[in-house]
């Protein structure tokens, strides 16, 4: 099987892929690696096939989800995310302290009021009393982070398009600014979606 998931389709390490045309290489190379085919071959080579023909699913679900597809090229270039929030999750277990997330500078006097908002919503519930104004202040919190959300994605998706313009051009520089662009955003992102997380589980009854 080819070296990388954008090979396997032919595809070059583009951010801005045509879906509709990733498909249809999928199930064309589905059909060519269905275990059927390879019924009455000897059991390695029905092995093989089988082991190839995860690959393709698993290459097929990476690349069509935008969000996967960035860690992953991230990855070739030598940036594991999920390996960085793995590491940071057991170092946490093994201090037995919370894990600690890179707070972006922006968003520093907003997570602390926040912090501050969910620990008196947590207190509020324990004694089994609603209170409407903090309800409705998580709730503005909330939509304020939303928004956020949504303008990482917008810059992420700008930066698929400039990433696309620099990796097939000799320029180190400029392929590096880039990919850190992309890591700083999907970091906030990650950041904001948790904040989010936290302000749905204190509003639930």
């Amino acid at each position: 099987m080819s070296d990388t998931y954008f090979s396997l389709f032919s595809l070059p390490q583009h951010l801005v892929l045509d879906t509709a045309a990733l498909e249809k290489s999928f199930y064309a190379l589905s059909r060519k690696l269905h275990p059927d085919r390879f019924a009455s071959r000897p059991a390695a080579e029905q092995e093989a096939a089988l082991a190839d023909s995860s690959r393709l699913n698993d290459a097929y679900r990476t690349l069509r989800d935008p969000i996967a597809r960035t860690e992953y090229l991230l990855k070739l270039e030598g940036v594991d995310i999920e390996e960085q929030s793995r590491a940071a999750t057991d170092a946490a277990k093994a201090a037995g302290t919370a894990k600690k997330q890179v707070v972006p500078e922006d968003l520093l006097e907003e997570a602390f009021e926040l912090n501050m908002q969910l620990e008196e919503m947590r207190a509020a519930k324990k004694m089994g009393e609603d209170d409407p104004q903090l309800r409705a202040d998580l709730l503005a919190a909330k939509a304020g982070f939303d928004a956020r959300m949504a303008a990482a994605m917008s810059g992420l998706e700008a930066l698929w398009s400039q990433w696309d313009s620099v990796v097939d051009t000799n320029d180190p520089a400029a392929r590096a600014a880039a990919r850190d662009a992309m890591v700083a955003l999907l970091n906030r992102r990650s950041y904001l979606r948790n904040l989010v997380r936290d302000v749905n589980e204190s509003l639930e009854p």
